[in-house]
């Protein structure tokens, strides 16, 4: 292994940072000021390399704590972890929060993605830029979709000091974003998660009936509206029957791809190797998606009893908890659930006193949108560059750490406790025979009333637009975010099931629904989407790497193209396109080419 760590010092600010995280150094190998000589042979250096997973949080420390990551910070987190200096840098460089050059300690990000960006970003952003104007002590950075999609356009403030602040402005102007970045403290406090929630409140709601009528701070509270008693029925059950009635239920994977949970379960729970481990994708960063959000920020406990659940029935006694960067309340709610849980016996050495322990540890994303691939996600936890990695061998069998990991996000987990409180067979008579139970959809975009809805799987898409009251001039409606495709304005008895878009030629997805109105210019949208595929490409494999390099140029080409024909282009792009989806590692790659090809097939994007 190559320690060769360069001559620049951490400043004592950063030197608190990462000492905050990992405790003093106890020796100069460890970078302690000492002048004894003990750097003539490693101490501890096993032990801190089995702290490698411990590189992202390090990262966090000095990038919350200075707002940039130098060369002595780096060098020296390096140090006490007995990481190579520059296996740290291609870490830190992958992320898009982080900078490891110069920069403001106050960072606005702003988005323009699909949904803000036909709410008006740009012109926000041009606005934003030449209010603030130079030596503002600000950062303005154009960001990918900031799960923010109900209130577009949207802006985060990140501050960094001790303790690092954030600001949200949602539905952000000039005047509020930069607000926000100039005085975080003072800005308007978020509104609450319900009024994310059209239906808040409402009779019939299982994924949702918390939302808004509970103090997502109160645990007496979650336990007075039913909290807990589903795990009371997991520890009656026992292990086999838990994943028993999560079989029966039907409930598949609410993340895209849709596999059976019970499967999974079972698979990781057969596993005669040890550990097990948990883990609850919660790095929601395919745009238009925010459902995850809403459940963390309005219902947090939900989601600590369904993780505790999921791991009794599996085996494990550590969970991790894999939450975006760019979700600043979702964390304080989450911590604040996971510290109340603990002390109160719902999490830790004997969960609810039947001899079974399990604890909860929250690792943050730092905005990379492949980490929500699960295994590039476990490569991110383990403090490695997140890519992806070849399968088999499946998670189930060698996931985190290389040990049996059932990965679930947390529509998925949720949807545990209406199974248990209920039983499977009420469960699986919702929905339909082959997409069982309630969905969340995330509506954005021309829609009066954007947000979370649940529906029954089996309600057609014309169905949930007319209950978020879809406005007049309805050109388009995309399906699953940038990975999914796009369907025409008379194709609205589509049913939203699995099945029932996958016979109609498109994907539910995660569950994004975004309507697009004859007044967005659907070229820019897609060249907007190819963009957003060649940010993100982690870049491991060539077809992906450059296949998406030259979508974005071809469809550059017919944008700015005037008069000619874009046919040879199209047929670049088809060509691409099957290369992508045919010899990509990971979905990232073989779906880049999805929505651009829908538009091309279903809307005549270029005729």
């Amino acid at each position: 292994m190559d320690l060769h760590f360069g001559d620049s010092k951490p400043t004592d600010e950063e030197r608190a940072a990462v000492d905050a995280l990992l405790g003093p150094p106890e020796s100069s190998w460890e970078g302690a000021d000492r002048s004894d000589a003990d750097l003539r042979w490693a101490r501890g250096g096993r032990e801190a390399r089995d702290r490698r997973d411990l590189l992202l949080p390090g990262l966090h420390a000095i990038n919350d704590r200075v707002g940039w990551i130098s060369d002595g910070a780096l060098d020296y987190l390096c140090r006490r972890l007995t990481v190579p200096p520059a296996e740290a840098y291609g870490v830190a460089t992958f992320y898009a929060m982080f900078s490891v050059k110069p920069r403001p300690a106050t960072v606005l990000h702003v988005c323009t993605d699909l949904a803000c960006a036909a709410a008006g970003a740009p012109e926000l952003c041009a606005g934003i830029e030449e209010r603030l104007g130079l030596g503002s002590g600000v950062s303005v950075q154009r960001s990918p979709c900031l799960g923010l999609c109900e209130r577009a356009p949207a802006a985060l403030a990140i501050r960094a000091g001790d303790p690092v602040r954030t600001a949200v402005s949602a539905p952000a102007t000039v005047h509020d974003a930069v607000l926000a970045a100039s005085a975080p403290d003072s800005a308007p406090e978020e509104p609450p998660a319900a009024l994310a929630v059209p239906q808040a409140g409402q009779d019939g709601l299982m994924l949702l009936h918390r939302v808004g009528v509970v103090d997502p701070a109160s645990l007496d509270d979650y336990r007075a509206h039913g909290g807990y008693t589903a795990l009371r029925r997991a520890f009656e059950l026992g292990p086999a029957g838990v994943i028993r009635e999560v079989t029966d239920s039907g409930l598949a994977g609410r993340g895209g791809a849709a596999f059976p949970t019970g499967r999974k379960w079972q698979a990781t729970a057969s596993q005669p190797d040890h550990p097990h481990y948990l883990v609850c994708n919660a790095d929601e960063s395919e745009p238009g998606t925010f459902k995850d959000r809403v459940l963390m920020e309005g219902d947090p406990y939900a989601l600590v009893e369904a993780m505790t659940i999921a791991a009794y029935a599996t085996g494990a006694h550590q969970g991790y908890l894999y939450l975006r960067g760019e979700y600043p309340r979702a964390l304080h709610r989450l911590e604040h659930a996971i510290a109340q849980a603990r002390a109160r016996g719902l999490l830790g050495d004997d969960v609810l006193g039947q001899g079974y322990a399990f604890d909860i540890e929250i690792r943050r994303g730092a905005g990379a949108y492949i980490c929500g691939e699960e295994t590039a996600l476990f490569n991110s936890i383990e403090g490695y560059r997140g890519e992806p990695r070849s399968k088999p061998p499946f998670p189930v069998e060698k996931g985190l750490f290389g040990k049996p990991t059932v990965e679930n996000n947390v529509e998925t987990l949720v949807n545990v406790l209406p199974i248990l409180t209920m039983g499977a067979p009420a469960y699986a008579a919702i929905g339909t025979g082959r997409s069982t139970g309630p969905k969340l959809f995330c509506v954005s975009g021309s829609v009066e009333r954007p947000g979370v809805y649940e529906l029954p799987f089996g309600a057609t898409l014309g169905d949930l637009l007319t209950l978020a009251g879809v406005r007049d001039g309805l050109r388009a409606v995309l399906l699953g975010g940038a990975a999914g495709g796009f369907v025409r304005a008379d194709e609205l008895d589509i049913p939203l099931t699995f099945e029932g878009t996958r016979e109609a030629g498109t994907t539910l997805g995660s569950g994004v629904v975004m309507a697009f109105d004859d007044t967005v210019p659907l070229p820019r949208l897609l060249l907007r989407i190819a963009e957003f595929f060649r940010d993100e490409s982690c870049g491991q494999c060539v077809p992906c790497r450059v296949g998406t390099v030259r979508q974005e140029e071809a469809l550059h080409r017919i944008v700015e193209r005037t008069g000619a024909s874009a046919a040879g282009d199209i047929a670049l792009l088809r060509e691409v396109g099957r290369a992508m989806r045919d010899a990509s590692i990971c979905g990232l790659g073989q779906t880049a080419w999805n929505a651009v090809e829908s538009a091309i097939d279903r809307l005549g994007a270029y005729e």
